[in-house]
């Protein structure tokens, strides 16, 4: 936890190429003579966090295309007519139990279309809020001062990357039922933290383990495997703190922690013994037996390795470490001196490190039953965000340790400095490419599915109780009569939202 991790002062003897100036107004400045608080690194700072964010209100302002598809032609027949206590009735009884998740999908279905074009942009909002307020409260519980545009910096570039840098942007961002169930648990997870970090005093700390108990519960019966990696980032949390975390704050640091663990144990325990969670192992073989077999471990880890392999050859990613290397070179102590890294170093990096493949395997494992060999293809890839978040932020962290040894070692930092301001800008180019392409896939498709909206529509006014469908597919997205039209699911969905009968396969028509 990088709050609680002590940063040692630099010492008094001050080392070789560390001297400490001062300009005429007496301001501390950095080893190279310049003052640290100049504006200009302000602005220079918040300058590089413009076109991570751009691409956040460019993805968000193309949301405005978003159409239903797959799962969601049966979510909004549902909360149409039953509300979103009748979604959350079908996901705890039949579907799969996780009632946290029928309730925010109920949240958009509400809306019908609207809902889902309006997802994009809160979610994105949403996002940014929560990792840019933990990283204003971290680097202030750690102690150490930024030039302004830094925690900015931070959130927007982790946003972009974790939301765009991937290789099916539509069913992370824009498919609201996938960013659900994959990519806003992990963001809710880093929610938690803030009520952590500006714990102060005991009723603080009462409200922090309170929150982390309710958001652990809610999160295990959004997203199985957001939950498994919040317990092991829970259990390794536990495991250093004995050599991390000062000892006046161990104890409440360890309260929280198994607080969080506590309350994951009671949200499974809720989703395990649902009819719901009971009829969908039934359904996909996904027993414990099963789940256990030395074939589906093996093949899971087989999979998993090749979802390693792609993810570490993004090399998009490298904007993380980019942007923690700058937080490195310019994050000063509150009295102005140069903060080493910190004294556990090492432990942070093997717990972090370990911690991401273990979460990373054990998610595989759960959703190989499911998806099988597809769990590693791309078309799958909001399998992966529930461990990716953690991914984004340990190569920032790591980012800020290697800026801290650059800038101890290092006579001049400049040229570093220049690298990754220039990295954090051209790992922005491909998903902005990536999002203009997609936008005029998503134009094409709202245009088709709007006017086949009215046909059907008028078609059920007029007493048809049986009419075409023309399968509209984006993004390797599901649509009724795939392949070859022989599978005809959700096509009974789409025949209840327009209250037909039954849909028949348009190609086949025509």
């Amino acid at each position: 936890m990088s709050d609680d991790v002590p940063v040692t002062a630099a010492p008094e003897g001050v080392r070789r190429g560390e001297e400490e100036a001062a300009d005429p107004a007496g301001r501390p400045a950095d080893p190279a003579g310049r003052p640290a608080d100049r504006p200009w690194t302000a602005l220079w700072v918040t300058a590089l966090a413009l076109p991570p964010l751009a691409l956040l209100a460019a993805a968000s302002w193309f949301g405005r295309w978003v159409r239903p598809g797959a799962d969601d032609w049966c979510f909004l027949p549902r909360v149409r007519d039953d509300g979103i206590s009748g979604l959350v009735g079908q996901f705890y009884l039949d579907d799969n139990g996780r009632v946290a998740n029928a309730l925010l999908v109920g949240a958009y279905a509400k809306f019908q279309v609207a809902g889902h074009q309006w997802y994009p942009l809160i979610s994105g909002i949403l996002v940014l809020a929560v990792l840019w307020a933990v990283a204003v409260l971290a680097l202030r519980r750690a102690g150490l001062r930024t030039p302004r545009g830094m925690p900015l910096l931070l959130a927007a570039m982790t946003t972009a990357l974790f939301l765009f840098v991937t290789p099916n942007t539509y069913k992370t961002f824009y498919w609201p039922a996938a960013s659900v169930s994959h990519t806003l648990p992990p963001v809710l997870a880093c929610a938690a933290l803030i009520p952590l970090l500006l714990a102060r005093t005991r009723r603080g700390r009462a409200l922090a383990i309170t929150v982390a108990v309710l958001m652990a519960a809610f999160l295990a019966t959004l997203s199985e495997e957001t939950a498994i990696v919040v317990v092991m980032v829970l259990l390794a949390a536990l495991i250093v703190s004995g050599r991390v975390v000062p000892a006046a704050d161990r104890g409440f640091v360890r309260l929280w922690c198994v607080g969080g663990i506590a309350g994951t144990a009671a949200g499974a325990l809720v989703l395990i013994t649902s009819p719901g969670s009971t009829h969908r192992r039934e359904r996909f073989g996904a027993e414990t037996t099963s789940l256990l077999a030395s074939d589906s471990l093996a093949a899971s880890l087989r999979a998993f390795a090749e979802i390693t392999v792609t993810v570490v050859t993004t090399w998009q990613y490298v904007g993380g470490v980019a942007a923690g290397v700058l937080l490195g070179l310019l994050c000063r102590r509150a009295d102005g001196t140069t903060p080493r890294p910190p004294a556990h170093w090492p432990l942070l990096t093997y717990a972090g490190l370990v911690t991401l493949l273990v979460s990373g395997y054990l998610c595989t494992v759960i959703a190989y039953p499911v998806f099988g060999d597809r769990v590693s293809d791309r078309s799958a890839n909001r399998l992966w965000n529930d461990y990716l978040l953690l991914y984004v932020i340990l190569l920032v962290g790591a980012g800020a340790l290697l800026g801290l040894a650059v800038r101890r070692y290092a006579q001049r930092t400049a040229p570093a400095k220049a690298v990754c301001a220039a990295l954090c800008v051209l790992v922005c180019v491909g998903p902005a490419i990536a999002l203009t392409d997609l936008d005029a896939a998503m134009r094409s498709r709202a245009e088709k599915w709007d006017a086949q909206d009215r046909r059907l529509r008028e078609g059920e006014a007029a007493g048809e109780r049986v009419m075409p469908y023309e399968r509209l597919v984006i993004s390797q997205m599901l649509e009724p009569f795939s392949k070859g039209g022989e599978q005809y699911w959700p096509g009974g969905c789409v025949a209840d939202l327009y209250r037909l009968d039954r849909v028949t396969d348009g190609a086949r028509g025509r």
